[in-house]
């Protein structure tokens, strides 16, 4: 009889109905599983299941910009599985991200599973811990319709551009190139700088450089002006009458001694923003890699005996708020380990950009307990560095500044100025834990005003102004968000799209346009002005904003921007002439047909090919020659190559029959010492002649 009754038992358990939670990815969705326990079932939607068509527009513009969504295809299998799930659940819970876009998926999948739309059944969270997520179950929500507008918004306007300037671009350049609002806004910014750069006229300055001594202490001053003012040098003639006006031989006197402590504030806890510039700064992280990384130290991370666990906050946010339980723990952690006054009673508040929507906390570890070290053995090595990161940043957000003692000294003789500045770090405070750059001390003898020195040598130097420098990753993506264009989330499919298109390429992690990127940039400037406009993009942020806090309809929105846009895509149709991309002759002629080899565009750049394509398929790569015989086979030319990581390196013409490679440039000629190949290497202040085996060098060459 009691093994009936138990038998029932484990038969009724068995047949209870769960709770059924959707979030998007199977990680996720695994870490969420392990908090909720087993009268919960938590399975992934795997990102989007329903979008716009990619076959047509999809908007209907007469009826209200009424978007037409249907199933992704390849997502048939997780729908039915979606469906048959919910249909035996108790309850159905979405736990998409705390976003728009996370809201977009969740109204998407209670469209799908036919859920009722007042249906307290969306539940967010900031972090993925235990408390966090039981929190969140505590009270779940409707889903936010006016988040859900704003996206859609969003992403009626991005098709109905996209795709009505496109096939445009198609039809009068070439198939496969697109523009977008932001990734044009982008590519129109690396393109003005490389105008500004190409504009730039330099102008010679010299500065003189002076090596001083105190007795036997010696330290380093620099001119800086006649008779106690300021003076620029232009030329070397002013150098020169300068050095005419002071006797080497004879001391200098002290004039003035400026003793001043300076505080170094700490920088506030990333945004999306900031921690993607840090990244590609620092790390050199690609965007997409940054943000990679990030999404799954955020989904969780399995930490040994605690299983999986959520390490960061939520990664897309453009605030810098820090909740009150967080920088507890912090003050605690600071005081325990590093001591009282390291700990800031009112930690540093950043500033929120223009149109920041603050619905999130800051990007942080979830518990600072969590340090770096102690998570290395189940962390990937970009996983750990990006982690290292931001548990730095965020730790020395809640520290004190650190404090320098400095020292301006200023020397004369017959009216000529000279100036040497000092510092020393007095106390560490918040770089403790996070230093942007080493600090170095400079420290200067203990001088007095009448005290005299000695000038040992000076060293006139001439330089010129260099132009604006090319966007960086992290700049452009600065330049973006002060300007107010994108958000959070658009910034890496940004970058990478006006890559993928050959509008730009990375040389030396800097931005450059492309041929291709000028000709598409300089149609949208003619024909689509307000794309390129970006007080015209900034303000339609804005205006996407004011939909997601119920102060606009997004209709509305979507038709004041689209019916102006209509009239210059009416324009464009009717006015827009040809692009021809004409093929450069190669100069030599084809190996298969003995036609007339040609320079041709494709979508990783120039190459050679047959003119008689497509009768002959015959392709090669550009490769750029060097002008030095291959050292090692005597045969072949150094030719110059590019990593996978987009690093320059140099090889024989003649590969793989010689396998001659090196990184630095050969430059044809032979070490003295031991007849080996000698190379130019890139140093601080220009180049340098070595052999490889080290054993000579020559004078650096600027």
């Amino acid at each position: 009889m009691a093994t009936t009754t138990k038998s029932t038992t484990k038969k009724k358990r068995q047949s209870a109905k769960k709770k059924l939670v959707i979030v998007e990815s199977p990680t996720k969705a695994k870490t969420i599983q392990k908090y909720l326990g087993r009268t919960y079932r938590v399975i992934a939607s795997k990102g989007h299941v329903r979008d716009l068509p990619k076959s047509k527009m999809g908007v209907d513009v007469d009826n209200d910009f009424e978007p037409h969504y249907i199933s992704i295809r390849g997502k048939g299998d997780t729908i039915k599985e979606l469906k048959a799930e919910a249909k035996k659940a108790k309850n159905v819970y979405l736990a998409s991200d705390p976003d728009r876009e996370g809201e977009s998926i969740a109204w998407h999948l209670s469209h799908l599973l036919g859920l009722k739309e007042d249906d307290k059944n969306r539940v967010a969270f900031h972090e993925i811990t235990k408390d966090a997520v039981k929190e969140a179950f505590k009270n779940p929500r409707e889903i936010d319709m006016n988040l859900v507008d704003a996206q859609q918004a969003r992403r009626v306007l991005d098709r109905l551009v996209g795709y009505s300037i496109s096939p445009l671009l198609w039809k009068k350049v070439k198939k496969g190139l697109s523009a977008g609002r932001v990734q044009s806004i982008a590519l129109w910014l690396i393109i003005q700088r490389e105008r500004e750069i190409k504009e730039f006229v330099p102008k010679e300055y010299w500065t003189i450089d002076a090596d001083m001594k105190k007795g036997r202490e010696a330290f380093k001053a620099s001119f800086y002006g006649v008779n106690a003012k300021k003076a620029e040098l232009n030329s070397n003639d002013e150098v020169q009458a300068v050095l005419a006006k002071f006797d080497k031989s004879k001391p200098f006197e002290v004039q003035n001694v400026v003793k001043k402590e300076r505080k170094r504030q700490p920088q506030p806890p990333f945004t999306t923003s900031t921690m993607q510039q840090d990244a590609n700064v620092k790390l050199n992280f690609k965007t997409g890699k940054t943000m990679m990384a990030a999404q799954q130290l955020y989904e969780g991370i399995n930490i040994g005996k605690d299983g999986n666990q959520g390490l960061i906050t939520y990664m897309r946010t453009d605030s810098t708020r820090i909740s009150a339980l967080a920088k507890h723990e912090a003050s605690e952690f600071i005081h325990d380990k590093y001591g009282a006054e390291f700990a800031a009673t009112k930690p540093v508040k950043g500033k929120l950009p223009e149109g920041a929507q603050d619905a999130h906390e800051a990007i942080r570890p979830t518990s600072v307990k969590r340090t770096p070290a102690s998570l290395k053995q189940y962390l990937t090595n970009d996983q750990y560095k990006l982690y290292n990161l931001i548990w730095s940043r965020f730790m020395a957000s809640q520290m004190t500044p650190a404090i320098m003692d400095t020292m301006t000294v200023d020397m004369e003789q017959n009216g000529v100025d000279f100036r040497a500045n000092g510092s020393k770090l007095k106390f560490e405070g918040f770089l403790k834990v996070y230093n942007k750059g080493k600090e170095k001390d400079n420290i200067l003898p203990d001088l007095a005003k009448g005290d005299e020195v000695k000038m040992a040598k000076n060293n006139p130097d001439q330089h010129f102004t260099q132009p604006p420098a090319r966007y960086s990753e992290a700049k452009l993506i600065r330049t973006l968000e002060e300007n107010g264009v994108g958000r959070p989330s658009t910034f890496a499919p940004t970058l990478s799209t006006i890559q993928k298109r050959y509008y730009v390429k990375l040389v030396g992690r800097r931005f450059e346009p492309t041929e291709l990127g000028e000709i598409v940039n300089n149609i949208i400037e003619e024909y689509f002005p307000d794309i390129v406009n970006i007080e015209f993009t900034a303000d339609l942020e804005n205006n996407l904003d004011e939909i997601e806090e119920a102060k606009q309809n997004w209709v509305e929105v979507v038709d004041k921007y689209f019916r102006p846009f209509e009239k210059e895509v009416k324009n464009a149709e009717k006015n827009m002439e040809d692009v021809q991309i004409k093929d450069e002759p190669a100069g030599y002629n084809c190996e298969v047909c003995g036609a007339p080899m040609v320079i041709k565009m494709g979508r990783y750049g120039k190459f050679y090919a047959c003119s008689r394509f497509p009768d002959c398929r015959n392709t090669q790569a550009i490769v750029k020659k060097i002008g030095v015989t291959c050292p090692k086979c005597k045969e072949g030319d150094v030719i110059e190559r590019k990593s996978k990581k987009n690093r320059i390196f140099y090889g024989c013409s003649r590969y793989p029959e010689c396998d001659f490679v090196t990184w630095d440039k050969p430059i044809g000629r032979d070490c003295p010492k031991d007849g080996n190949f000698l190379v130019e290497k890139k140093i601080k202040g220009g180049t340098q002649v070595v052999c490889p085996n080290g054993d000579y060098e020559e004078a650096v060459q600027k």
